[in-house]
């Protein structure tokens, strides 16, 4: 019987080639972006689960409380000592921090080196415990004992072949910052994708004192400073609330009162890492679960595309479906006969989506580079995989192919029997009432995800064009490795002589960058410190001017202030304070950074970070020692030539460093990468979905042009016109498509306004969004049902009037 079942699908599917080819193609379509979908997903649920300790490993975090509270990822570096102490659940605790600006260099053996690389974040400071915490594949060396003593190191395979080629890297010796020497003392593999420690080198932290001299051991038992990332393992069975009562505990025992009321410790589980924004995770939960949602919309169009063509074409298995009762076949083998070619049909979706989503993943691969994704189809035949896909091919068969066969099955076999298709009406294939529920579902998918599309594709636009505060074009941004005021002034003056150079100025980083801890000041004499803290900028007196920050009360800062004793403040610092005009504040003194500032000047507002948060109050400085920048006017005529000018002078300046150089646009688009790729997603998955919908919409429109035949021909005989006919249609189409508008509607305004609520500058969510998603869908169905309707209106009524009784 089974054999049976399948030789009739095969000639079936194959006389009605041009229904099938659509119906393989729209399920093909929506199967692979579900695939997609869901591997990125499961990626992304993946990170750092694979640990063997990861259920009772918990990353400890620290608020930083003030008038508001700011989030950190890291605790003050004496803490995971005291927890491995003083605490006997505590069965590990491992300390890391990244590694910023470093130079790493390979010694030639002649006092030179033979290769040097800037490492920012590939490299951190750490303990051995790291390697009890974490699961890392040992090559050499031994785990327990590779990084107990200062000046060693540990290296991925992917390190050992950059800094030494092929050759065995144990004993072999590394510079860092052309100040001491680390001994590799051992090998591992290379990290997996799916972390977010994804370290290439481990440096003993033990090195960090070595590096620091006398400032450094004291920084070791700074409670003050929060720099290091903390992980902490429980023994087995112990809860996680005995780990919090410690960190309580140590606030009280370890701690100054004016420390334990500023400093607030979390312990975060260890899958935060990647899923917790506020802590600096970049796969949000509600994102992933949104991904999820938009996968489950595209599988269900699809789903209804081949519901809609399947009973649209039912008419023409008619008289199949009358033989078959009379010969005695029962409703549950004729259902079982259209399930087996709906499992064909299947099949064959799912073979030609799995070759479309290995199309697709190096796409995907690449514009997610910035997470290290390396997603593959063979990551569908995981046992964890395994399980949603099987689960997902079964659930596919069953909502695609149930009810097209429990519609085929029930025909009456005396009006199947009768000649042509007219006979069998709409109702007995299945209630119009069902299609055009589907087919609104559909219009509701396809404007649901157009409303997304436009808000942000306008949100980007506006976070891409808004007035940022300060000008941003042809700046260059250079590393400069040195704290000498001399040194800086040599290099400004060289560099400024340079053709295409138009302005200098000697900074600590961009106006707008990756937030710094705000800190906490006393303005004029007050004897308590402000409720509020300030984000303090660092600049020379050429910081103002080159980047076009418009200056509002008082002056910029002297010529020659090397003294770090003038500051000045922007109008939001003006307005914490509670003055009305800028010019009140000029002359006022702060206390900040443990020295007394006078206030010279006033500037506008200028955004200092990422558009999601408002301009804080904000104080600038001229302090030399704090510059690690030089910011650099270009003349667009001739960048390339003027760049490569820079390079070579900074290189002979600084002949051991490593040049590295980026224009502020291009710094500042990073804020933006997340918006970037959600809106990439959004785009493509917004075009699939229109294009689902269209495959929709040809099969309803077909299944009415069969149903409406001697409707058509009966009203041409009557006198009715082409025109007329198409309104028939057009109504039809028109009604769905407004119901499916407003199910969209309030559902695209709720989800994508929550959306624009995350960005504190924003654009409003106005009436021209629903007008463009309507007016897009419009032209949509009218380009789709046009063809198939004209054609059904130009029937010649003789032949429509052939299937009249």
């Amino acid at each position: 019987m089974f054999r049976n079942h399948i030789k009739i699908s095969l000639r079936n599917l194959w006389r009605n080639r041009k229904i099938s080819t659509i119906s393989i193609v729209g399920l093909s379509i929506g199967l692979a972006c579900g695939i997609v979908i869901f591997l990125l997903v499961s990626y992304l649920f993946s990170f750092d689960r694979y640990h063997e300790k990861a259920d009772r490993t918990y990353w400890v975090v620290t608020d930083i409380r003030q008038d508001n509270i700011i989030p950190t990822d890291a605790t003050p570096r004496p803490l995971g000592d005291v927890l491995r102490q003083k605490f006997p659940f505590v069965q590990s605790v491992v300390r890391i921090e990244n590694m910023f600006g470093h130079i790493i260099s390979v010694p030639d053996g002649k006092g030179g080196y033979t290769k040097k690389f800037d490492e920012s974040r590939n490299l951190c400071f750490t303990e051995p415990q790291f390697f009890d915490i974490f699961d890392v594949e040992w090559i050499s060396g031994n785990p327990k004992t590779a990084l107990s003593a200062p000046s060693t190191v540990v290296l991925s395979q992917q390190y050992a072949q950059k800094y030494f080629g092929s050759a065995n890297p144990i004993g072999k010796t590394l510079r860092l910052d052309n100040r001491i020497e680390l001994t590799v003392t051992g090998l591992v593999k290379d990290l997996p994708s799916n972390t977010k420690l994804h370290y290439d080198g481990f440096i003993s932290y033990a090195t960090i004192p070595v590096l620091s001299g006398d400032q450094g051991k004291q920084a070791m038992q700074n409670w003050e400073s929060v720099s290091t990332v903390c992980f902490v393992t429980l023994r087995q069975g112990t809860p996680v609330g005995r780990l919090i009562d410690g960190l309580n505990g140590i606030r009280q025992h370890y701690l100054t009162t004016q420390e334990a009321k500023k400093l607030t410790f979390h312990a975060l589980t260890l899958d935060d890492l990647n899923h917790n924004p506020q802590y600096g995770g970049r796969a949000p939960r509600p994102i992933l679960y949104a991904l999820i949602a938009v996968g489950v919309f595209l599988i269900l169009a699809a789903c209804i595309n081949f519901i809609n063509l399947t009973t649209a074409y039912a008419l023409k298995r008619s008289k199949e479906v009358g033989v078959r009762k009379v010969m005695g076949s029962s409703r549950r083998q004729l259902i079982g006969q259209f399930m087996t070619q709906t499992a064909l049909v299947t099949v064959a979706a799912i073979i030609f989506s799995l070759l479309l989503a290995q199309l697709a993943l190096p796409l995907l691969n690449q514009a997610l580079a910035v997470l290290h994704t390396d997603l593959s189809i063979l990551d569908v035949f995981k046992p964890r995989a395994l399980v949603w896909f099987g689960s997902l091919i079964i659930s596919v068969i069953l909502v695609a192919g149930f009810y097209p066969s429990l519609v085929l099955a029930r025909f009456n076999p005396v009006a199947a029997l009768r000649a042509g298709y007219g006979q069998l009406t709409a109702k007995q294939v299945g209630s119009l009432s069902v299609r055009r529920g589907l087919v609104v579902t559909q219009f509701f998918i396809t404007q649901l995800f157009i409303i997304s599309v436009i808000v942000m594709m306008a949100q980007v636009r506006h976070m891409q064009q808004t007035n940022l505060g300060f000008q941003k074009v042809a700046i260059l941004m250079v590393p400069i490795p040195t704290s000498n005021a001399i040194k800086q002034e040599l290099v400004r003056n060289q560099l400024g002589q340079l053709a295409g150079v138009e302005q200098i100025s000697l900074c600590a980083e961009p106006p707008a960058s990756h937030r710094r801890i705000p800190v906490p000041f006393t303005y004029d004499t007050h004897t308590e410190t402000e409720k509020f803290p300030t984000t303090v900028k660092v600049g020379d007196k050429n910081f103002v001017p080159l980047f076009g920050i418009k200056l509002l009360a008082g002056r910029n800062f002297l010529n020659n202030d090397t003294t770090n004793s003038e500051a000045l403040v922007n109008v939001t610092m003006v307005k914490q304070l509670g003055l009305h005009a800028p010019s009140e504040v000029v002359g006022k003194q702060l206390q900040l950074w443990g020295s007394t500032k006078t206030i010279v000047g006033v500037v506008n507002d200028f955004h200092t970070s990422e558009l999601r948060e408002a301009i804080p109050p904000t104080t600038m400085l001229n302090y030399y020692r704090e510059n690690r920048m030089i910011a650099i006017k270009l003349n667009p005529a001739d960048l390339p030539a003027t760049v490569k000018a820079v390079e070579t002078n900074w290189t002979t300046l600084f002949p051991e460093q490593v040049f590295k150089a980026d224009f502020v646009d291009d710094l500042l688009n990073q804020f933006y990468l997340t918006e970037r790729i959600l809106l990439g997603l959004a785009e493509v998955f917004s075009l699939i979905a229109i294009l689902l919908g269209c495959l929709g919409l040809y099969g309803l429109v077909a299944f009415m042009a069969e149903a409406k035949t001697k409707e058509i021909g009966i009203r041409k005989v009557l006198g009715g016109s082409p025109n007329e006919l198409l309104w028939l249609f057009g109504r039809e189409f028109s009604r769905l498509l407004v119901i499916g508008f407003l199910l969209a509607a309030p559902l695209g305004w709720f989800l994508m306004n929550n959306w624009l609520r995350g960005y504190v500058y924003h654009i409003p969510f106005g009436w021209w969004i629903f007008a463009v998603t309507l007016l897009s869908t419009v032209l949509i169905t009218a380009l789709t049902v046009g063809y198939e309707s004209r054609k059904a209106a130009l029937l010649n009524p003789a032949i429509a009037l052939k299937c009249m009784e």
